[in-house]
């Protein structure tokens, strides 16, 4: 079983030893070389990077690299199968995910849970809802059998965040197809203009989104794990931050 996960990095950092993990340096295109590899080799949209992401990364791999399962991770967030430990030890290695995948074809993150509002409610108080609005017409328009999903995903509260997964190759390129196509299409039809450089992020943000609308459509079985994130998290910021998003339904600008 070969796996190779993708690790988006946009700076210098400690990767793991274990060889299915691939360091890519997103958005290579636009930015001094790093030394790990390039996503603006061959088939690439690393310039795009500033409006799409770790995604710029994952469609590299998509059309450049060739491995039976392809997943992607950050380079502060990984999965985990351990509880203890120090962090960087407890990332998942080979084995780990290996088992996993011998049983579904997809890992997922543990979902983040909302609880007091849906997916649709927590994107809107951070961006713009003009993004899932007309994320909404594009499927509508050339993916309708998906449209169903993509309403209950949004009716969710709680959801996959960060782009990650591990995925069987042949569901790897089908979903790479459909999320592309659609990222695209709303590409063409979003007027960013006068977006924040934060909010100028929205396909990468959409992309989140629509991981578990895949997901749901094609029934697909899959199990959760863990993430293990090695930088410290400040809780209390993020907590406080969501709250003041609910009570202002502002966008502050700031990565969740």
């Amino acid at each position: 079983m070969d796996i190779k996960i993708v690790v988006a990095t946009h700076k210098k950092y400690q990767f793991p030893a274990d060889d299915i993990y691939l360091p890519v340096q997103a958005g290579s295109a636009l930015n001094p070389p790093l030394g790990y590899q390039r996503d603006d080799e061959n088939d690439n949209i690393s310039a795009e990077n500033p409006h799409y992401c770790e995604l710029t990364a994952l469609y590299w791999a998509w059309k450049n690299l060739h491995a039976d399962y392809y997943g992607l991770c950050h380079y502060r967030r990984y999965f985990t199968g351990k509880r203890r430990g120090k962090k960087f030890e407890r990332i998942a290695g080979y084995a780990d995910l290996a088992a996993a995948l011998q049983q579904v074809p997809l890992i997922l993150p543990k979902p983040r849970k909302y609880f007091i509002e849906s997916n649709y409610q927590q994107y809107i108080h951070a961006h713009h809802a003009e993004d899932l609005e007309v994320t909404r017409r594009v499927i509508t328009d050339i993916a309708p059998d998906y449209l169903a999903a993509y309403d209950q995903v949004m009716q969710r509260s709680y959801g996959s965040r960060f782009n990650m997964f591990v995925m069987r190759r042949d569901l790897f390129n089908n979903y790479c197809q459909w999320l592309f196509g659609i990222l695209f299409e709303l590409e063409k039809r979003l007027d960013i203009s006068a977006y924040s450089a934060y909010d100028a992020r929205v396909f990468g943000f959409v992309g989140e989104r629509l991981l578990d609308v895949y997901v749901l459509k094609n029934q697909l079985a899959y199990t959760t794990m863990e993430l293990v994130n090695l930088e410290k998290q400040c809780w209390f910021r993020k907590i406080f931050r969501f709250v003041l998003r609910k009570i202002s339904s502002g966008r502050l600008g700031k990565n969740t």
